[in-house]
């Protein structure tokens, strides 16, 4: 028997309000839940790319940032994301960094399903080689940051809405994304800390 896996659904101000099936969040009335962004780099400085794999209820098909998910209820972020980059990826984490604490977005599919995320964005650094998922991930791609960055910002990637919105903001943190001054946990919405 499988159990269903829950999401932590979130207020606007980040305080958990309770927990929902995964199953049955995201549809046209998506409430506001908590989730994760990752974007994992190699010792190159490269990051890695994903494109959802078709079967995905949200954005199936598109490329996006290295790894999302949700983390289970009391589960701490950086577990979840490293849970999910083993799950989706194969990856081991050297290290893992909260990048941007606060970062929620809304995002509305042609077809009406809406995405709704609180959804805090680490950076995580890894050696191990890229084992993907079928069921999660159809292909992969290392990239420059550089490179990856400017073809977001000059609008010449298709990628995911949430990628797009972050992108921006881990930019303004600097050029080489390993100088990037990690964020305290104390910062994270009250749902999201330890």
């Amino acid at each position: 028997m499988t159990i269903e896996e829950h999401v932590v659904l979130v207020d606007s101000a980040g305080h958990a309000l309770g927990t929902a099936p995964k199953s049955e969040v995201h549809g046209r009335e998506t409430p506001l839940h908590l989730a994760f962004s990752s974007y994992v780099f190699d010792h190159e400085g490269r990051v890695l790319l994903t494109r959802r794999a078709d079967r995905k209820v949200t954005w199936p098909g598109i490329w996006t940032n290295s790894c999302c998910g949700h983390p289970l209820p009391g589960e701490p972020v950086d577990r979840a994301v490293e849970r999910r980059l083993s799950y989706e990826l194969g990856l081991a984490v050297e290290s893992i960094d909260l990048m941007l604490p606060t970062f929620a977005y809304r995002a509305v599919m042609a077809n009406g399903i809406v995405e709704h995320e609180l959804c805090p964005v680490y950076r995580v650094t890894v050696s191990s080689p890229v084992v993907p998922n079928p069921e999660e991930v159809g292909e992969t791609r290392w990239m420059p940051w550089k490179e990856f960055a400017e073809g977001v910002l000059n609008g010449l990637l298709a990628i995911s809405p949430w990628c797009r919105e972050q992108v921006p903001l881990l930019d303004e943190l600097g050029a080489d994304p390993t100088s990037w001054q990690p964020a305290s946990p104390s910062e994270l919405p009250a749902a999201a800390r330890p």
